[in-house]
């Protein structure tokens, strides 16, 4: 069966499966802001989109990585380089690592040199929820959303004081601990907290042919703080403050043979900040207004031999105006943006910031069985000028469980700084990358149980890559030359079968480079994961399963990298109402796989830990 025959066979395989497994209940409302802007309900939505809930994030465990928990969510790849703290590259629908758009409580964050987040210090103590929007959403949040939008929802309080705290050890040495207090006092929100978390590590590197590599154990450590307040000062009138910061080292090995001298000991060190004050109000009964000011900063240094070897640091200014307005028929949504970036660091750019303005407009409602959605957005850029995106969508609710949507939109990714000016090797006459992606979805929604098929189609031009500044020179310079078509078929299924909560995801994708007709480096052709978990009476427990096939480290296809399959396990068991004991095994079955070429990863491990929080 070719490649286009699959998504056809497999949403017809989709389809079957609610009347074998359906039953009678209440549907739980899931509210999303990412996808248009606006809360809305998720079984209202004409985008595909996941939402990973304080739940699926407390059993991922303390001592996880934000990046193992996002491998296990539909459409999604990782590649790392190493241990723990090692550099990480998140693959969004087989999309190129930046083209993936990372919000912290509605504020951009990440690297303006590098392109994307440092994803590897992104502490998942402090997270309270995740949003995922696939497909082109440049449209709303502007650059960089060619993939989709990973938003990151910092905790928040409401209710009574609620302390918590957890602590736990594990394999390599490592260990975790956070505590922290949420509640609401009157008029006023607020939440704080605390994390730690360290390891030993292990060997980044398992080419053992090498000599020039350091065989020692590449450590990590990461310290981490997030916090909000807000304060209703009149009905429907509130100010408030979201921050997060983290700081930490990893160790890494350079290797190769390039590396001098060798054997030597590198390690990073990152900071990490993200804040943002906002004031939200009820104008009248039909106009809301929130304005946003935030900064967020990504702060890199490294080391050799104790001694500094580099260092780059991106500042992101942010403002924001929004306002949503209730029409007679759906809501519209009008906003102003501006973004100042500023890098700093050892290299001397030609220019080291620019500033873009923003405007966009949207709306979104129904009428009977239909459903709409229209956004509009002008981005000026002061290194390279204007672009427009735009997004359209149509939503048609076939009975009370099934529904079809189709979308059609644009994105774009603007150059890096080091793209259009890293000295002797930037060129400045570069374009944005450009992306038009199409989607088709039928959803299946009936009590508890929720089915997807997700078909769609992203053509991605101008992609930069290093080419010759003429035939037959030996003088290369980044350069818009590449095309890729990014094409597949998502199933997902979340809900609970025979007293069981199941999640499962299959991926079925064609990411390729359209020139070389090649597959993208580093992204596979079929992918997919499975959750199972149980409770019974105070014991809980959940196994999860994902794979992938095979994927290539070169862009001719020559290096293959081989699938895998990994299990874990995870188990819990409450003492009483307020504490529990848990514990997770990763690689269960201890089998060895590789992300990246001559890149270790790790094998069987183990957490385990006390977790103290009142209900």
């Amino acid at each position: 069966m070719s490649f286009k025959q699959k998504p056809l066979a497999a949403a017809l395989c989709l389809l079957a499966l609610p009347f074998f497994h359906a039953r009678a209940g209440e549907e739980a409302e899931t509210i999303v802001v990412t996808a248009t802007r606006q809360a809305m309900r998720a079984n209202e939505l004409l985008s595909d989109v996941t939402v990973i809930d304080p739940q699926e994030i407390e059993a991922a465990g303390p001592a996880a990585s934000i990046t193992e928990l996002l491998a296990r969510q539909p459409g999604i790849e990782i590649k790392a380089d190493g241990a723990p703290g090692a550099v990480a590259n998140v693959y969004l629908r087989g999309s190129n690592s930046g083209h993936t758009l990372l919000l912290i409580d509605g504020m951009r964050f990440g690297s303006a040199t590098m392109g994307g987040a440092n994803w590897s210090y992104l502490p998942l103590q402090q997270v309270e929820r995740i949003e995922i929007l696939r497909g082109a959403a440049s449209s709303l949040y502007g650059s960089d959303a060619i993939g989709g939008v990973i938003q990151i929802f910092t905790r928040k309080g409401s209710g009574p004081l609620r302390p918590n705290a957890e602590a736990g050890f594990g394999s390599h040495d490592g260990s975790a601990v956070s505590a922290g207090f949420s509640g609401s006092q009157q008029n006023l929100n607020y939440a704080l907290q605390l994390a730690n978390q360290q390891t030993r590590g292990f060997n980044s590197i398992n080419n053992p042919d090498n000599a020039s590599y350091n065989r020692d154990r590449d450590g990590h450590r990461n310290s981490s703080a997030s916090g909000s307040l807000a304060y209703t000062f009149a009905q429907d009138h509130e100010i408030g403050l979201n921050f997060l910061a983290s700081e930490g080292r990893n160790d890494y090995d350079a290797g190769g043979p390039w590396s001098t001298p060798a054997n030597a000991d590198y390690h990073q060190e990152q900071n990490n900040a993200a804040y943002s004050l906002y004031s939200r109000n009820r104008l009248n009964p039909v106009w809301s207004s929130t304005l946003r000011l935030g900064r967020s900063s990504d702060d890199s240094r490294q080391f050799m031999n104790h001694a500094r070897t580099g260092k780059i640091r991106t500042e992101q200014t942010q403002y924001q105006w929004q306002n949503d307005v209730r029409l007679p028929l759906g809501t519209a949504l009008l906003a102003l943006e501006r973004l100042q970036e500023k890098v700093s660091g050892d290299q001397p750019y030609d220019h080291n910031r620019r500033s873009i303005n923003s405007f966009l407009a949207g709306w979104n409602g129904s009428f009977e069985k239909h459903r709409l959605q229209f956004n509009l957005r002008r981005d000026d850029n002061s290194q390279f000028g204007d672009k427009n995106t735009g997004f359209i969508a149509y939503g048609y609710q076939i009975d009370d469980r099934l529904r079809l949507h189709a979308s059609y939109g644009t994105a774009f990714k603007a150059p890096t700084f080091n793209d259009l000016y890293w000295p002797d090797a930037g060129n400045p006459d570069l374009k944005p990358e450009t992306a038009k992606n199409r989607e088709l979805a039928l959803h299946y929604e009936s009590g508890q149980h929720q089915i997807s098929a997700t078909a769609y189609r992203n053509d991605v031009d101008n992609l930069i890559a290093w080419a010759p500044v003429a035939p037959g020179s030996w003088i290369w310079l980044p350069a818009n030359v590449n095309k890729a078509r990014l094409e597949g078929l998502t199933l997902a299924y979340a809900g609970k079968l025979q007293g069981f909560d199941v999640k499962a995801s299959a991926d079925f994708q064609d990411p390729r480079d359209t020139i070389l007709d090649k597959v993208l480096r580093y992204r596979s052709r079929q992918h997919g994961s499975l959750s199972l978990g149980r409770r019974h009476g105070r014991f809980d427990w959940n196994l999860e399963w994902q794979a992938s096939s095979k994927r290539y480290q070169d862009v001719n296809n020559t290096q293959k990298l081989g699938g895998y399959a990994l299990v874990n396990l995870q188990a819990g068991y409450r003492l009483d109402p307020d504490w529990s004991l848990f514990a997770r095994v990763n690689n269960l079955f201890d089998r060895k796989y590789v992300l990246n070429q001559d890149y270790a990863t790790d094998g069987a491990n183990f957490f385990l830990g006390l977790r103290y929080a009142p209900k």
